[in-house]
């Protein structure tokens, strides 16, 4: 389970998730201004690229909610950021400023900005937001943790964390309530260079406190396809259908990226990479490659997050080189998002290796999946019922723009028992937790959540229409319910009759999970 340390603080600002269709979102901006009269900056996120044209909002109407104050609201996925013209002003950036290497200004036909920031572009305005205190900070762990609890969900990965998230952490483990079991993917700054690994040692070394470490270090090689940042093999097809010259951006210099990686790995940290078109996948398998032929085998468990678009050649290196395929289904599936502003610029060969879920499996690579939450929603049922469907779920469908409720990419859909298993034990393995948790087995943490239903019956309805009525962390209840156990061992005990095996993939039948 991968998620963002900001993702508590997220739901205390201008959240709008919940908005639907341009109106719905600035509805809630507009709400948000008028609750919030003595701010001085208008923070907040969550807005879908499908409610606005071309999938990019524009500063005029941000400045009818707010024009005295500046606005910064990135967008549900991080890559986007929506600015209002006092923040552009306060910025210095009009027509004359050139992008960043790592981003760009979204601009009229006349040079002038329309008020979304891609990728590193964003960094001209956020470096002027005053940082988040260190109180608002522990509120929104405490949020955080409290909600994904809710979902059952015992342990996860923070994909972001800098040195002050880090420091939250340990002062939520130290001071006893941290919960959770959470791996801290330490943040890989694409402004430096190896300069920066002896720090990442350190900080590693230093980390482990009762359920927290960071063994494990981000790196972001590319955008997103929508922006045309997500770096390709081949350039992207242009609006008129002709093949254009932008192949996106890869962030890390793919020819130190290598380098890096096999340091990286010598020293014991886990490459956790975020990857999203074919030539970044390329990019992160060859870097894994060079650290294998160097270092020899390891037990890092390097995994490539998001995985939207592989070419076919490159899936069998997965197993071939032990890199764990980290997916996110709920992104594979027929939305605007996806029929609008990414099928067209990929062209339908490319179109067709988007969340290639089924060939991994069948290549033999090992699958653990996420949410990445706040992009999208944490429930780890709504996320199984794409990966096994590949459809958008029914609730989601109105906040979807555009949504069919056909499958997307049937011949990659994978069974119920495959989708729990990257779930459960998946993300155990990745997170180094597979030994304790993962899965119901004798001698095992019970770190267990219990599902209302049984998901495998006829009858059961949509996979994301189960409810989490309990759930125990190593046999303590962290939420209770009218329907949640009375208590459990620290331990999963004989008991229970022991099947033989871990079993990731029968829990939903007895309807005690392991989370």
């Amino acid at each position: 389970m991968s998620i963002r340390s900001a993702a508590g603080v997220d739901r205390t600002q201008c959240d709008v998730r919940d908005g639907h269709g341009r109106d719905g979102v600035l509805a809630m901006i507009r709400s948000f201004v008028a609750a919030h009269p003595d701010d001085p900056w208008i923070i907040g996120s969550g807005w879908s690229m499908a409610d606005f044209e071309r999938g990019v909002p524009r500063r005029e109407d941000l400045d009818a909610i707010v024009a005295e104050r500046p606005a910064f609201l990135p967008n549900r996925d991080g890559h986007s950021t929506w600015v209002n013209s006092r923040a552009l002003e306060l910025a210095g950036i009009d027509r004359e400023t050139p992008d960043p290497a790592d981003g760009r200004i979204e601009r009229d036909p006349d040079g002038s900005p329309t008020g979304t920031l891609h990728e590193g572009a964003a960094d001209l305005v956020e470096r002027l937001i005053p940082p988040p205190t260190r109180e608002l900070l522990l509120d929104g762990l405490r949020i955080g943790q409290a909600y994904l609890h809710s979902l059952g969900i015992t342990a996860w990965q923070d994909a972001i964390v800098e040195p002050e998230g880090q420091s939250i952490y340990r002062a939520a483990a130290e001071q006893g309530w941290l919960t959770a079991r959470v791996e801290a993917a330490m943040w890989w700054d694409r402004e430096r260079g190896d300069d920066q690994i002896d720090e990442l040692v350190e900080r590693s070394r230093t980390s482990t406190v009762g359920r927290f470490r960071a063994n494990s270090v981000k790196l972001m090689q590319d955008g997103v396809l929508e922006t045309f940042t997500g770096a390709m093999l081949e350039p992207y097809v242009l609006a008129d259908g002709t093949v254009g010259t932008n192949r996106g951006i890869s962030f890390i210099d793919p020819e130190r990226l290598p380098g890096w990686v096999t340091r990286l790995d010598a020293a014991g940290l886990q490459p956790h990479f975020h990857a999203i078109g074919d030539r970044a996948v390329r990019e992160c398998l060859d870097a894994v490659a060079a650290a294998r032929a160097a270092n020899g085998p390891s037990d890092t468990r390097p995994h490539i997050a998001h995985i939207q678009v592989i070419h076919p050649d490159d899936v069998a290196r997965f197993a071939a080189l032990d890199v764990v395929a980290n997916a996110q289904p709920l992104w594979a599936c027929n939305e605007a998002q996806m029929e609008v502003l990414t099928v067209p610029f990929l062209g339908p060969e490319r179109a067709g290796w988007q969340y290639p879920f089924g060939s991994l499996l069948r290549a033999g690579a090992r699958l653990a999946m996420g949410s990445d939450w706040s992009v999208s929603t944490p429930n780890p049922l709504d996320e199984m019922e794409v990966a096994v469907t590949r459809m958008v779920p029914a609730p989601f469908v109105e906040q979807f723009a555009g949504a069919r409720r056909e499958p997307f990419l049937p011949e990659q859909a994978l069974t119920l028992d495959q989708s729990i298993r990257a779930f459960t034990l998946g993300s155990a393995y990745v997170n180094h937790l597979d030994a304790d948790t993962g899965s119901i087995a004798v001698g095992k943490l019970a770190d267990l959540a219990v599902i209302d239903r049984d998901l495998f019956a006829p009858d059961a309805g949509p996979i994301g229409g189960g409810r989490v009525s309990g759930r125990s962390s190593a046999g303590s209840p962290c939420s209770r319910t009218r329907r949640s156990a009375e208590a459990c061992p620290r331990r999963v005990a004989a008991t229970r009759p022991p099947r033989g095996r871990d079993q990731a993939a029968a829990w939903p039948r007895r309807r005690v999970v392991s989370a």
